[in-house]
């Protein structure tokens, strides 16, 4: 394989999603000579709802202006989510602050990358990476050409099955469980759920996570399950559920798209943010906030990312230092998320569950009640309930999460 002399920057992220335009954004606005590489040729397809959160909404805005019109689907916003339970109770709640994007991942990340000013390397996969102390060497390949780079920092900004974190912890991503998340596109024959929605159920006999919501006039039936099982058994069972408790009369699917989810990280704080001069961020990280929407806080933790490097040069300081003292806010709100504590005496979410919940009536309350802890038991294998009430009591105690179990 030929090899061409290395190509020198300050700052080499790999990925270009969200989390990767947010971190060069940062990097590129301080002056430092940024490099993104993306092993597919941009704009590529992205597996994703769409659907963001009101905070994701106020950073793109903030940071890369108003979204043009290419970088949203149709309906091109969502007002809130709707919960679904066993018993068929549903309680509706909008977001806070009004509806939100729905975003055009295959777009919006292009956008929002070619917005932040980085350097693109696309159709360029990242090989493996060795860190000297002083910098880091990094081997990639575009077309069958060996690419060589030297940078004084990586960013890795890959996703779930993150290339960087593999080649900074080789077994890791053995030792998590890994679910499958698929969605299928059916033309609509009925619906009678709002399309101003995302619906989401809290159904164990459904799967580990369930969802549906239009999109240019069809609409997306969705399931996540433990690795290992058959996407067409599962949305089977999904669509018979719908139909029969719904109403919901849909076409056969056209398209399918799925991916595996590292779900864990957040829910237990256990989060990999890397070692030495490579940093781990968005959900490569672990970030996943509650009902799957890793949008907003790729999008944040990108841009601490950044800003931690940014810092790290001007104070002369290992950036290590500066990253996790940094993400600490991140993780707090991501976290939070998940933490029953915050969940029962607060209000982490950006649509009000506690509110809407408060209106059920007393015996409604005690069924959904009864049909969450139901929903909890299929995690039961994964040994989380422990973690999560552990973590949830250091939180209410120091009001901090702790550090030492992060990598």
């Amino acid at each position: 394989m030929k090899t061409d002399k290395a190509i020198a920057v300050d700052v080499l992220i790999v990925g270009a999603s969200l989390a990767a335009s947010a971190a060069a954004k940062r990097l590129v606005d301080a002056g430092l000579d940024v490099v993104a590489l993306e092993r597919r040729t941009l704009p590529r397809d992205k597996v994703c709802s769409g659907i963001l959160s009101p905070r994701g909404h106020r950073f793109l805005v903030e940071n890369f202006g108003p979204l043009p019109e290419e970088t949203l689907h149709n309906p091109v916003s969502c007002r809130g989510v709707t919960f679904h339970f066993p018993s068929m109770i549903s309680i509706p709640m909008d977001f806070d602050g009004g509806p939100t994007p729905h975003l055009h991942r295959k777009f919006s990340d292009y956008w929002t990358i070619t917005q932040s000013g980085v350097t693109i390397h696309d159709n360029t996969t990242f090989l493996e990476l060795e860190d000297t102390g002083k910098g880091v060497l990094i081997r990639a390949r575009k077309e069958g050409r060996e690419i060589r780079y030297t940078a004084r920092f990586v960013i890795g900004a890959d996703g779930p099955r993150s290339a960087v974190t593999k080649a900074l912890y080789p077994d890791y991503q053995k030792s998590i469980p890994w679910f499958m998340v698929g969605q299928k596109f059916q033309k609509i024959i009925a619906c009678p759920l709002d399309s101003d929605y995302f619906h989401f159920w809290f159904h164990p006999g459904l799967g580990h996570y369930t969802w549906s919501h239009e999109r240019n006039a069809q609409q997306i039936v969705g399931v996540g399950f433990p690795a290992g099982g058959n996407l067409h058994t599962m949305h089977a069972n999904v669509e018979k559920y719908l139909e029969e408790k719904h109403g919901v009369k849909l076409e056969p699917a056209e398209r399918l798209e799925g991916c595996t989810h590292n779900f864990g990280p957040s829910l237990i704080n256990r989060y990999i943010f890397g070692k030495g001069n490579v940093l781990i961020t968005g959900q490569a990280a672990g970030f996943f906030n509650m009902l799957a929407e890793g949008m907003s806080c790729a999008l944040h933790s990108g841009a601490i990312a950044g800003e931690a490097i940014v810092e790290a040069m001007q104070r002369n300081r290992p950036v290590q230092e500066v990253y996790r003292t940094l993400i600490a806010s991140e993780v707090r709100r991501c976290t939070d998320q998940w933490n029953p504590v915050k969940i029962i005496f607060g209000n982490p979410h950006e649509a009000d569950f506690k509110t809407a919940f408060g209106k059920l009536s007393r015996k409604e309350k005690v069924t959904v009640i009864r049909d969450l802890v139901d929903f909890l038991k299929i995690y039961a294998p994964y040994n989380w309930g422990r973690q999560i009430l552990s973590q949830s009591c250091i939180r209410l105690l120091r009001g901090e999460y702790p550090s030492n179990r992060w990598l």
